[in-house]
C-alpha cells in the first residue's frame, strides 16, 4: 500500500482514518503512538493541574481506534480510571473532560464494563465542575436507559442501586444532590420504578441533613407532574401547525422550501398522532411502594418537630405526612393537635395547611381526635367577624374533612354551621349547603329533619356504618337492572340444604316498564299471579272499609247501649289492618330478597359485558335522583384533595373587560347622548364647516391649525397679493 508524503506522526486525524480502513498495515504506527501517549502520561501525572495539549490530541485519537487494537489498548482504560480515581479534583478542567470522554468512547463501544465506568462517574460528581456534572448526569441517565432498553438488566440495576445508597449518604452535597436526581430521572423514565428505589429515597433522601436532597426527596413523593403537562400541550400545538401550514400551501406560491417544511410538518403531526394511539403509561406516585410508611411517617413528623428550616421546608413535611396517613390508613395522633396551631386566617398558605388537614383524614382516626379540628376551624374562621371568603373556605374545609371523616362531625356543632344556608353572602350559603347535602347522603340522622330533604332509594339501602366497619359487597351492585334480559333465574345453590326453592326455577318479577320486552306467554302469566295479587289486596282493602263503615254506623244508631261490642270490633278492625300491612310488607321483602338473590345469582354466572355495565351505572345513578333532585350528587372522594375544593368560591368576580364592558352599557340604557350639544332643531339637517371640522382627521385639518398663527405684516401683503392675483385672473 503506498504511504502518503505527509509525516504521520505528526498528523494524527489522518492516521486516525488510514488506521479504521487498514488496521494491519498501520499496526507499527499506532505502537510508536501508544508509547508516545504512556511517556506523555507519566509526565503529567508528576503536574496534573496543568494543561497538556499533546496527551488531550493523542488520547482522543487512541480512544478513536481501540477497537482495532483491543490487545494493546487493554490497560488504556485502566490508566484513565486510574488517574481520575487518584486525581480527580486537582485534575486540570479540559484534561478531566477530555479522559471522561475518551472513557465514553470505550464505553459506547464495548471496551470497559459499564458498572466500573458509571461507579467512577458517580465519584467524578464530587468535582468542582458544573458543566462536567451535567454533562456526567446527562451520559449515566442515557447509558442506563440504553441497557434496560431491551430488557432490565436486574443484577447491573441491583448493584447501581446499592452503590447509589452510599452516594445519597455522601458527604458533598452536590454529589448527594446529582445522585438523587438521577435516580428521581430514571423513575419518572420507567426503568427504575421499582420499590427498591422509591424505599432508597425514602429512607436515605427524606431524611438527608442537607436540605437540598431533602427537599428534592420530598417533592419527589409529593408528585408534580409538570413535563406530562407540558408533552400534552405540545401535541394540540402539533395539530394546530399542520392545519395551518395545510392553508398556507394552498393559497401560497408552491416552492420546493415550502414542500420541504411541509413533509417535515406532516412527519411530526404522524408521530404525535401514534404517540396518542399507544397505551398509556401510568407513572403513579411513589408513596405507594414505601414498605414501612408508619415509620415513615413518624420519622418525618419528629424530624418536622426539631427543623428550624424555611417554612416551605416545614409546609413539605406536613403535605407528605398527610398524603402518607391518607393513603395508608395510619395513625399519627400527634399530627393533628400541631397542625391546629397554624389553622388561623392570617396564617400564610393557610388554605395549603387546611388542605393538610383534610388529607390526614380517614375513616379509621377516631372522632375525637380530629374533632379539635373542626371546632378550630369553626371558631378561627366560620365567624361573622371575618370576611365572606374566610368563612366559605372554612366551610369548604369542615366539609372535606367530614368527607372523609363523618364521625367527627358533632351533632350540635353540624346543626350550628348549617344554619348558614340561609346567610346573606352566597359563598358562605353554599359552602354550608355543601356540607349539608355531604351529611343527607352519609349521616342524614345528624340533621335538623328539615334538613335531611327528600330521601332516595340509594339513601334507603345505604347502611349507616359504625366506626371501623367496612361495607363489603357480595356482588355487582345495582345487577338487579340486568334481571330483565334473563327471564328465569336459579336461584338452588348446593350450599342451602334449607331452601325450598333447590334445584327449581322460579319467575321473577318486574315492574311494568322492565317487563315491557318479554314474550307473550311469559307476560300473560307474570300479569296472572300479579292480578290475583292485586284482587287478595283490593278485596282486604273492600273488607276494611265495609268494616269500619259499619263500626261507624252502629256507632251513631246505638252509642250508648253497643259501647263493648263497637270497642272489640274497632279492635278486631285494627288488627286486621295491621296484619294486612305485615303481610304486604312480608311480601315485599321477600321480593326483594328474590331480586338480591337472582341478581346474585345472574352475577356469578354471567359475564358482564360493557353496555351491561353501562347500564348498571344507570340504574345507580337513577336512585340517587328524585323528582325534586334533578342531577346526582357528586362527591369527590380522591385520595389527594385538590387545593381548589378549599378554595372554590361561589362568587362571580367582574374582573374582566367584557364584564366591566357590560356594567358600563347597562348604566347608558336610560341616559341621553353624552357629548357636545349643538344648538340645532332638526338632528338631520347639515352642519357648518366648523362643526365638521371638530370631526375630521388631523392631517386634514394641520394647514388650518398652523394658520390660526399671528401673522406678520409682510405675510398679510403676500397673502393680499396672491388674492389680488388670482382674482384678477378669474376675470
Amino acid at each position: 500500500m503506498v504511504r502518503p508524503n505527509n509525516q504521520l506522526p505528526e498528523n494524527l486525524p489522518q492516521l486516525q482514518n488510514l488506521i479504521k480502513r487498514d488496521p494491519e498495515s498501520y499496526s507499527d504506527e499506532f505502537h510508536t503512538q501508544y508509547e508516545h501517549f504512556l511517556s506523555l502520561l507519566e509526565i503529567f501525572s508528576l503536574n496534573p493541574s496543568e494543561e497538556n495539549k499533546s496527551l488531550d490530541e493523542i488520547c482522543m485519537f487512541i480512544a478513536q481506534v481501540a477497537q482495532c487494537y483491543p490487545h494493546v489498548c487493554q490497560q488504556f482504560p485502566k490508566h484513565l480510571t486510574d488517574l481520575l480515581r487518584n486525581s480527580a479534583t486537582v485534575l486540570d478542567p479540559a484534561m478531566r473532560n477530555c479522559f471522561v470522554k475518551a472513557l465514553i468512547l470505550l464505553r459506547n463501544k464495548n471496551l470497559v464494563p459499564a458498572l466500573d465506568i458509571l461507579e467512577l462517574f458517580f465519584q467524578l460528581l464530587r468535582c468542582q465542575d458544573k458543566n462536567l456534572r451535567t454533562f456526567l448526569q446527562t451520559h449515566i441517565v442515557t447509558d442506563i436507559k440504553n441497557m434496560n432498553a431491551k430488557h432490565k438488566d436486574m443484577k447491573l440495576n441491583s448493584s447501581l442501586q446499592n452503590f447509589m445508597y452510599g452516594m445519597l449518604k455522601d458527604a458533598n452535597p452536590k454529589a448527594a444532590k446529582m445522585s438523587v436526581d438521577i435516580m428521581i430521572d430514571l423513575y419518572k423514565k420507567n426503568i427504575w420504578n421499582d420499590a427498591k428505589t422509591v424505599n432508597v429515597i425514602a429512607s436515605v433522601g427524606c431524611f438527608s441533613p442537607i436540605t437540598k436532597v431533602l427537599v428534592t426527596s420530598l417533592k419527589f413523593f409529593l408528585g408534580h407532574d409538570d413535563e406530562d403537562e407540558a408533552n400534552s400541550d405540545s401535541g394540540s400545538d402539533n395539530e394546530v401547525d399542520l392545519k395551518g401550514a395545510l392553508m398556507q400551501n394552498r393559497v401560497n406560491k408552491k416552492t420546493k422550501k415550502r414542500q420541504k417544511q411541509l413533509q417535515q410538518i406532516k412527519k411530526q403531526a404522524i408521530k404525535a398522532q401514534k404517540k396518542k394511539k399507544n397505551a398509556p403509561v401510568f407513572n403513579f406516585s411513589g408513596i405507594h411502594l414505601i414498605h414501612n410508611p408508619q415509620g415513615m411517617a413518624e420519622g418525618l413528623f419528629k424530624q418536622l418537630q426539631g427543623t428550624n428550616d424555611r417554612f416551605e421546608v416545614k409546609l413539605m413535611h406536613l403535605d407528605v405526612i398527610s398524603r402518607l396517613i391518607g393513603i395508608h390508613e395510619l395513625f399519627l395522633f400527634g399530627y393533628y393537635p400541631y397542625i391546629t396551631r397554624f389553622m388561623q386566617p392570617h396564617q400564610r398558605q393557610v388554605t395549603r395547611v387546611l388542605q393538610f388537614a383534610a388529607q390526614a383524614s380517614h375513616e379509621l382516626v377516631p372522632g375525637d381526635i380530629i374533632e379539635p379540628i373542626l371546632k378550630t376551624i369553626a371558631n378561627n374562621f366560620i365567624t361573622e367577624r371575618n370576611s365572606s371568603d374566610v368563612m366559605a373556605m372554612g366551610l369548604n374545609a369542615s366539609r372535606e374533612i367530614c368527607m372523609r371523616c363523618p364521625l367527627a362531625m358533632g351533632e350540635d356543632l353540624l346543626q350550628d354551621l348549617a344554619m348558614y344556608k340561609t346567610y346573606k353572602e352566597k359563598s358562605v350559603m353554599m359552602a354550608a349547603r355543601s356540607l349539608i347535602t355531604l351529611y343527607r347522603e352519609q349521616l342524614p340522622a345528624l340533621l335538623h329533619k328539615k334538613d335531611r330533604g327528600r330521601q332516595t332509594e340509594a339513601q334507603a339501602e345505604r347502611k349507616v356504618r359504625a366506626y371501623g366497619e367496612r361495607d363489603v359487597q357480595d356482588t355487582v351492585q345495582g345487577a338487579e337492572a340486568l334481571l330483565k334480559d334473563s327471564k328465569m333465574i336459579d336461584l338452588g345453590s348446593d350450599d342451602d340444604d334449607t331452601d325450598s326453592n333447590d334445584g327449581e326455577w322460579v319467575t321473577v318479577t318486574h315492574s311494568d316498564n322492565e317487563a315491557a320486552g318479554e314474550d307473550e306467554d311469559a307476560a300473560a302469566t307474570d300479569s296472572d299471579e300479579e292480578e290475583d295479587d292485586e284482587e287478595d289486596d283490593e278485596d282486604e282493602e273492600d273488607d276494611e272499609e265495609e268494616e269500619e263503615e259499619d263500626d261507624e254506623e252502629e256507632e251513631e244508631e246505638d252509642e250508648e247501649e253497643a259501647s263493648d261490642e263497637g270497642v272489640r270490633r274497632d279492635g278486631d278492625a285494627a288488627e286486621g289492618k295491621e296484619a294486612a300491612k305485615s303481610d304486604k310488607k312480608e311480601k315485599a321483602n321477600v321480593k326483594m330478597l328474590n331480586q338480591k338473590e337472582a341478581a346474585q345469582e345472574l352475577a356469578l354466572t354471567r359475564i358482564f359485558t360493557d353496555e351491561d355495565f353501562k347500564r348498571i351505572n344507570a340504574a345507580n345513578l337513577k336512585k340517587t335522583v328524585t323528582n325534586a333532585r334533578k342531577r346526582p350528587l357528586e362527591q369527590d372522594r380522591a385520595e389527594f384533595v385538590k387545593l381548589s375544593n378549599i378554595e372554590m368560591i361561589y362568587k362571580k368576580r367582574k374582573h374582566d373587560k367584557e364584564s366591566r364592558l357590560e356594567t358600563v352599557m347597562a348604566g347608558r340604557k336610560d341616559r341621553d347622548r353624552f357629548g357636545w350639544k349643538d344648538g340645532r332643531v332638526n338632528e338631520n339637517s347639515s352642519k357648518t364647516n366648523k362643526e365638521k371640522s371638530k370631526t375630521k382627521n388631523f392631517g386634514m385639518m394641520r394647514h388650518k391649525a398652523r394658520s390660526k398663527v399671528k401673522k406678520s405684516f409682510r405675510d398679510k401683503q403676500m397673502a393680499m397679493r396672491k388674492h389680488l392675483l388670482q382674482q384678477k385672473k378669474m376675470k
